[in-house]
């Protein structure tokens, strides 16, 4: 049974301080559209540019999660994305009106509140998802940092942690289901060590930084005279080490909260991937750089089954999401030159279009006629035009911008196509595009056959207002 996209009802707010720069900071979700994905806005700056939530575009991973794109970032992502998964959502806008999202209380509990407090409604596209197909391993030898994705029908993971600290010691987590995250994960808080903690305040590091947002492991032997200061600081009266070994800043929720938070981040980074995932994540001390890189490990994969030659087959007599008069609003083509005459599909990564062949077709008049084959450079030519709705479909005024071949490669023709067959195309994104630059993976089909295969390289341009004169 197919299972329906999801977002939320309502616009909510939510407000806090930035970990890192102490500023007041407004997070606000909204709903967002079928196929829309997870982004963030940066309402605070000109334009208000748009960051989507994909591990392609992360650019920092020192103390929390950065994403860079279109000129813009927001840092410390990792809670509000573990809260987006963890109430199965699938389109949201997140806007944000600094550089980093509010830290709370160091957990995502709050964010998950707000969004329940919401609800959520069902959505008319299906809901992707991806299926660890075999395990796929990620190793850093040198930290002993071991994480494995294996399949499973659901999505379960196992997390242990080890630093080497005889106050933490040796601490496992784990949920056997996604479903479980509200419950026994959601408000695990975010931990640090008082070293940590003494040089990213001597460093000016974590101007937000509070008591009432992370627990203090104390790995050292500590003086009174450093709790005192420590105590000023943080405008406490009197701040002292517990029996667990923590600042008594706060109680532990669970006896192993820094397990489980570090299983709540994972979640959170693992969402970069950008589709709902299905498998059995397992981890031995887990990091954001090595969630990230084993983030790019599942998408590479992704890329992979997708660039697959088992393909999907489609009615070319359904009802059209474009028809051709559609389709002349988008493209700049016309007859003679026009190939495709509907799209059936389009997401933010994939297109399917089609083209009926007819004996009717100017390139019938000189190409074989007494044996009429539809020219492989038309067909490619049919491919491309079907990838330029994709591409274009990404601009809010697409009859500004044309699209231009800079690159063909790995192109097979695998069958003829003659008069009276119909070719259905689906071309799906190999990267997301990035500075006007899109890489495709483009098939035609006939029936369930395949026809012709290629992947090409495209570079979306603005059209010049005024053309020079000659």
């Amino acid at each position: 049974m197919n299972v329906k996209q999801k977002t939320i009802k309502s616009e909510i707010s939510v407000t806090g301080v930035g970990l890192h720069t102490g500023a007041n900071v407004t997070l606000t979700f909204s709903p967002a559209p079928d196929n829309h994905g997870f982004k963030f806005q940066r309402v605070d700056l000109p334009e208000q540019p748009i960051i989507e939530a994909d591990c392609d575009y992360v650019t920092d991973t020192a103390r929390g999660t950065t994403l860079t794109q279109n000129g813009a970032s927001i840092s410390t992502v990792e809670h509000v994305m573990a809260s987006l998964v963890g109430m199965d959502l699938d389109n949201i806008l997140m806007k944000v009106d600094g550089p980093e999202v509010p830290i709370m209380d160091g957990s995502a509990i709050q964010f998950v509140e707000a969004l329940e407090s919401v609800g959520t409604v069902l959505q008319e596209k299906d809901r992707e998802y991806f299926q660890i197909p075999h395990n796929i391993t990620y190793t850093e030898p040198d930290r002993k940092v071991e994480i494995v994705a294996m399949p499973l029908d659901d999505y379960r993971f196992t997390c242990m942690i080890d630093y080497n600290s005889p106050v933490l010691g040796s601490q496992h987590a784990g949920i056997s289901s996604i479903a479980e995250f509200k419950k026994d994960i959601a408000s695990c808080r975010t931990f640090c060590f008082l070293h940590e903690l003494e040089y990213q305040l001597n460093n000016n590091l974590i101007k937000g930084g509070d008591l009432n947002n992370a627990i203090v492991i104390v790995d050292k032997e500590v003086t009174s005279e450093e709790l005192d200061h420590l105590a000023k600081l943080f405008n406490r009266n009197e701040i002292k080490v517990a029996p667990q070994g923590i600042l008594n800043n706060m109680e532990l929720r669970y006896q192993n909260e820094p397990a489980r938070h570090k299983l709540l981040d994972m979640i959170g980074d693992l969402a970069l991937v950008g589709v709902h995932l299905k498998g059995h994540i397992m981890a031995a001390r887990p990091g954001h750089a090595a969630n990230v890189a084993f983030a790019k490990k599942i998408k590479a994969a992704i890329k992979k089954e997708r660039n697959k030659k088992v393909q999907h087959t489609y009615d070319p007599g359904a009802k059209p999401l474009y028809d051709v008069v559609q389709i002349m609003d988008i493209l700049p083509h016309r007859q003679p030159f026009l190939f495709i005459d509907k799209i059936l599909e389009l997401s933010k990564t994939h297109v399917v279009g089609v083209k009926n062949v007819t004996m009717n077709e100017e390139f019938f008049k000189g190409h074989f006629p007494g044996a009429p084959v539809m020219p492989g450079v038309i067909q490619i030519e049919a491919m491309a035009q079907t990838g330029g709705i994709l591409v274009l479909s990404t601009v809010p005024d697409p009859r500004n911008y044309l699209t231009y071949f800079l690159k063909i490669d790995n192109v097979r023709f695998r069958a003829q196509v003659l008069p009276g067959d119909t070719i259905v195309f689906r071309c799906d994104l190999m990267e997301p595009i990035r500075r006007g630059i899109a890489q495709m993976k483009g098939v035609g089909m006939v029936g369930e056959k395949v026809v012709v295969e290629a992947e090409m390289m495209a570079q979306i341009s603005k059209v010049k207002e005024t053309q020079p004169t000659s």
